[in-house]
């Protein structure tokens, strides 16, 4: 493969994005996969840091709404949920919200054998113009 140039990267088209049928709710919803930026904050937001910045605990509370606040998207990928809407979002039906964020996990490479497949495939690949001998 031809090595890609800034531009190229920044013009390509690269996020995931799924609609999916709700029953519950009427209708189907369009989920986006997070973004880089949108991953880390919402990985972020699950963190509690100490005084000396370390991990204190793990704030798991309306952790399926508030990844599914960042992936629910109108037909122009504009999100239908702000950051405030995540306790309203929370009061959904458990199952349905369950099975979305299952959605969400996959698009934005959450689940866990996502985490591992990548921390598997980390390594640095042995470049063909070495130096050493």
């Amino acid at each position: 493969m031809a090595l890609l140039s800034k531009d190229q990267i920044a013009a390509a088209d690269d996020r995931r994005w799924e609609d999916v049928d709700v029953p519950e709710w009427g209708g189907s919803v369009r989920m986006l996969g997070l973004s880089g930026t949108e991953r880390n904050a919402y990985q972020a937001s699950l963190v509690v840091l100490g005084p000396n910045g370390s991990v204190q605990k793990m704030n798991l509370a309306d952790q399926t709404a508030k990844l599914l606040a960042k992936s629910l998207v109108d037909e122009n990928f504009d999100r239908l949920f702000s950051d405030k809407d995540v306790k309203a979002l929370g009061a959904k039906n458990g199952a349905v919200l369950q099975r979305l964020f299952e959605v969400a996990q996959r698009l934005s490479g959450l689940r866990k054998e996502d985490v591992e497949a990548a921390a598997g495939n980390s390594e640095a690949a042995q470049s063909g113009a070495s130096t050493s001998d």
